[in-house]
């Protein structure tokens, strides 16, 4: 008895386009970056060009959006915006007429024991991590297309707190739930969840040098591939996320096996 390989419907795309991490599904669509200024947003936003898409960049410092769109070059465009303010959202996302991908990493919050921080920095983790990619997501909706995606930002403390911040934790496991509710809300738009472990970038520059390498030994022992993750590696885990059309309402969690321990 004869068989017919079987064969994929359709595959349009070259040998070059599959070998991308992207797939080649990135080309010529519109990807915006909310913190796309710095870090792991900035890195993305080079994979997303890179791969032939266009990206819009938003943060706070007009500067530094200039700066990275300058090397960018005529593939980025920047507005400003501030996560927390819902009228700077509403601004931002008027300017534009489709969201094809879109990620949040803009935030400033305060991270530590319940039983030393004050109320306001205890909520700020919420107020600025967990509300402002809620209401990014919100003021974007109108404008995203039918097969669109998001990317949260949380992290793997959500999972696995290091230490005594247990409010900053909980953001992170609420925003798992955000993403798993906005994607039977806004189906057939994907709505997923990157969760990072400590990466040696942008985040951790401007913190004091002794409470830095004393955060990076201690994740160094509690991971399974004994070091950190890079900026890079996290932006890879994004633009996966961006191109594969059959994931929705999943975390991904690139943290070298910190969670398993």
């Amino acid at each position: 008895m004869s068989t017919t390989p079987l064969t994929p419907d359709t595959d349009t795309g070259t040998d070059a386009d599959r070998r991308r991490p992207d797939g080649g599904r990135l080309e010529g669509r519109t990807v915006v970056l909310i913190g796309g200024g710095s870090g792991i947003g900035l890195r993305v936003a080079h994979q997303a060009v890179a791969a032939g898409a266009r990206v819009v960049l938003g943060g706070r410092s007009p500067e530094r959006l200039a700066a990275a769109a300058e090397v960018l070059g005529d593939a980025a465009t920047w507005h400003t915006v501030d996560v927390t303010d819902r009228a700077s959202l509403a601004a931002f996302f008027d300017r534009l007429d489709r969201v094809d991908h879109l990620l949040t990493t803009a935030g400033t919050y305060q991270v530590g024991p319940m039983r030393e921080l004050s109320d306001e920095d205890a909520e700020s983790p919420f107020v600025s991590k967990f509300w402002g990619q809620y209401h990014a997501v919100r003021f974007a909706a109108p404008k995203l297309t039918p097969d669109a995606s998001v990317v949260l930002m949380s992290g793997a403390a959500g999972a696995r707190p290091p230490g005594p911040a247990p409010a900053y934790a909980a953001c992170n496991a609420a925003l798992e739930g955000l993403a798993r509710g906005l994607a039977v809300e806004l189906a057939p738009v994907r709505v997923n969840v990157v969760s990072p472990g400590t990466v040696d970038g942008h985040l951790w520059e401007g913190r004091p040098a002794a409470a830095r390498e004393a955060a990076f030994a201690q994740y160094r022992r509690d991971t399974l591939l004994h070091r950190l993750g890079s900026e890079d590696e996290i932006a890879d885990t994004v633009l996966f996320l961006f191109a594969n059309s059959y994931m929705t309402g999943s975390t991904l969690y690139p943290d070298g096996g910190y969670t398993l321990r």
